[in-house]
């Protein structure tokens, strides 16, 4: 039967966020992969805007909004609204797949203006509710909010590029506008939805909480500071400066990497293995060798600014896909993998956001046999995105191809996971849907 949008519910629009997000980066990694293997150039170069207009948006205006909401209850979620966003996510994956095969880059700028305007609702939203000093106060809640505002500028970015596209000539619209850039601003929401994550169900809750609140609120001025100037340096091509900021910023990430494989050591000592947290602790890794391949494309870049292709000599362009990959299969993928464990069975179980909000989210809530199956899937995602890696500076063609259909086909099985865990009920809810 098939439902108003009035009928919706939490459950049910979680469930509907699952496999929206896991089909799309499913389809991102195999357009990627079969690109590789069929030498198709279109395949090459729709991945990556499947994968950030997409998941990078359905993420922050769905998942990101249930994070706020559970920090500031009267912010309230309106499923149906959220559905709607979907269809709009939808409508924007269609126009820029027809924008690339066609040619019609107008298609894209429009494809970024309508993503601009859920992004705008989804501020106002959050601004008539909660005044600015509320958001500021709250660790956590200065984190996803400010991943909506990268956000917003990440989709600015995509329309500008649609227009520089469609007229290269035009004089308005800046040099450092492009398919590179686009990609390095969509990558920053997601990020730092993660920091406000690990903050919220990891460190907010130890011992030394006052600590951890201090430290976080440094490194958010830190890493969100930092990349914004980063990306300033970049421009100007202030080759010291960016070193000095990218050894800072890959300090704090080892800082955090220690210490949160410290906090996912005494939690596993007293509680059961949750998955999450290892595929957070695979994220994190990731991102120090995301770091690592960044310092090693600022060496090898020295001298070339940065403009319509990426800063980095051709025989170089290897650090450059191994740094980009790093990102998005390990830091990314893998910790929003580590954080649907977490959310969607929490909302499962309530019906609510009750548990990420006041309850422990953290607790056994899944079955054995998914979690078990959980950590199967986090060994083949981490083997094969290090086989990715290392085949760029390899050269093995088939080998990148093959490993990413195995990573694409395991980032699917998220889904079918969950919705098979018989602790949820969600394949009984979802058929008599």
């Amino acid at each position: 039967m098939i439902k108003n949008d009035s009928e919706y519910t939490l459950r049910d629009i979680s469930r509907l966020f699952l496999t929206f997000s896991v089909t799309v980066v499913a389809t991102a990694v195999f357009c990627g992969a079969f690109g590789v293997l069929f030498g198709n150039a279109f395949l090459k170069k729709i991945h990556p805007y499947i994968f950030f207009i997409g998941f990078g948006n359905s993420a922050i205006l769905l998942l990101n909004r249930y994070l706020t909401a559970a920090i500031y209850p009267e912010l309230v979620i309106r499923p149906e609204r959220q559905r709607r966003y979907l269809y709009a996510v939808m409508a924007s994956l269609v126009m820029v797949t027809a924008s690339v095969l066609f040619v019609q880059p107008l298609l894209k700028a429009a494809a970024g203006l309508l993503m601009l305007m859920l992004v705008v609702r989804l501020l106002v939203d959050i601004l008539v509710v909660l005044p600015p000093r509320s958001i500021w106060e709250n660790v956590s809640g200065r984190y996803y909010f400010f991943d909506v505002i990268f956000l917003f500028v990440a989709n600015l970015g995509l329309l500008t590029l649609g227009i520089k596209e469609a007229w290269p000539s035009n004089g308005i619209i800046p040099f450092f506008v492009t398919q590179s850039s686009y990609f390095l601003g969509s990558s920053f929401p997601l990020s730092i939805s993660v920091m406000g994550f690990l903050y919220t169900y990891a460190w907010r809750n130890t011992p030394k909480m006052e600590l951890a609140r201090r430290l976080f609120g440094i490194w958010f001025f830190i890493f969100v500071g930092g990349v914004l100037f980063f990306l300033v340096v970049i421009l100007i091509g202030q080759y010291v400066s960016m070193m000095l900021i990218s050894h800072l910023l890959m300090f704090g990430v080892l800082v955090l990497l220690a210490t949160f494989a410290v906090f996912m050591n005494n939690y596993f000592r007293s509680n059961f293995a949750h998955p999450a947290l290892a595929y957070l602790l695979g994220g994190l890794a990731s991102l120090l060798a995301t770091s690592a391949y960044g310092i090693m494309n600022i060496y090898y870049g020295k001298g070339i600014l940065f403009g319509s292709y990426p800063p980095i000599r051709p025989d170089r362009m290897w650090i450059y896909h191994s740094h980009t990959h790093a990102a998005l299969l390990g830091w990314i993928t893998l910790s929003f993998t580590g954080m649907i464990y977490i959310v969607i069975p929490a909302i499962q179980k309530a019906g609510t956001l009750e548990l990420l909000h006041s309850g422990n989210p953290l607790e056994q809530i899944l079955d054995r046999s998914t979690m078990a199956k959980a950590f199967v899937q986090l060994t083949v995602m981490l083997i094969t995105a290090s086989i990715i890696i290392l085949s760029f500076s390899t050269g093995e063609d088939v080998a990148l191809g093959i490993s990413g259909v195995v990573f694409g086909t395991a980032v699917f099985f998220l889904r079918r996971n969950l919705l098979r865990d018989p602790a949820l009920g969600m394949s009984d809810e979802s058929i008599n849907g």
